[in-house]
């Protein structure tokens, strides 16, 4: 995972490094970072997968406007990991349909 220590202009400070996982898989990133910058720092680029025509779907507007980083977080599905701040022991998942919240979670 690379990390940009310094800027000329930007100041900029991460939280401290947690573990989170992505389909079963332990990754590290940063407290308080997106979700999606995350991954993106541990080299996933397939967030999702479309439920009509079976398209992959990934980090695209990094503003919340699309749904292209819709991903299955903690159970829950469509959150938008763009803008959802990342938090230790989180249980991230490729989402391939138009996901279907599980009863346990209502």
């Amino acid at each position: 995972m690379k990390l940009i220590e310094s800027h000329p202009i930007l100041e900029y400070s991460h939280g401290r490094e947690v573990a989170f996982t992505f389909d079963g898989k332990e990754l590290k990133g940063y407290e308080g970072e997106p979700i999606a910058m995350a991954l993106h720092a541990n080299g996933v680029q397939v967030y999702r997968v479309t439920p009509e025509m079976k398209r992959t779907r990934g980090f695209f507007c990094a503003i919340g406007k699309c749904s292209s980083c819709f991903m299955v977080v903690d159970g829950v599905p469509n959150v938008r990991t763009c803008v959802t701040p990342l938090s230790a022991g989180m249980k991230v998942e490729t989402q391939k349909d138009k996901g279907r919240v599980p009863l346990e979670v209502c």
